[in-house]
């Protein structure tokens, strides 16, 4: 498919078939992030697999929601504020954008071999983190649940046009 449509199939899965998901097709998604550009070309992310029944429970306590139960799967993408790039002029720490965009190729690698995900921010990162006993210069910067969607619906999209957010030559509010 092409970029378009893959990003179009691409939503917030937030209810999966208990299927595991094969380990070749996560080092596929993972492959994928791996491919993502980052600042400086640094890499400083980590990306924690969590197949087992029991770590997955205690993931759960990270994040209150009872569909994020149901996905066989969860990616915990860390990044390394030591490895990070950081902007002479201003200090600004990169890692976390860095992250991002592995994380959105890893996303749309998923959905391009029928796989779903979401993008989990709003989880308790302390507790993440030392759930893996992670040194303090690596923060969990999101949880990615992937599986099987309980749906094949991809819900529509809802999103601001063009006219709303491109601005030409000029800055206006």
């Amino acid at each position: 498919m092409d970029f378009k449509d893959l990003a179009q199939r691409r939503y917030s899965v937030r209810s999966y078939q208990s299927t595991p998901v094969d380990r070749e097709l996560l080092l596929k998604v993972l492959g994928a992030a791996l491919l993502a550009p980052s600042a400086v070309n640094f890499q400083p992310w980590k990306f924690i697999v969590v197949t087992d029944p029991e770590l997955l429970a205690r993931l759960h306590g990270c994040y209150h929601r009872e569909w994020f139960k149901t996905a066989p799967a969860c990616i915990v993408a860390i990044g390394d504020h030591d490895k990070g790039w950081h902007r002479p002029t201003d200090g600004k720490d990169y890692t976390d954008i860095d992250v991002a965009i592995a994380i959105d190729h890893l996303m749309l690698a998923a959905t391009e071999i029928g796989l779903g995900t979401c993008w989990i921010c709003h989880f308790n990162a302390e507790k993440c983190a030392e759930i893996f006993d992670l040194p303090a210069n690596f923060e969990p910067i999101a949880m990615i649940p992937i599986g099987y969607a309980k749906s094949g619906t991809i819900p529509e999209k809802k999103r601001k046009t063009l006219d709303q957010t491109v601005l030409w030559n000029k800055f206006e509010a």
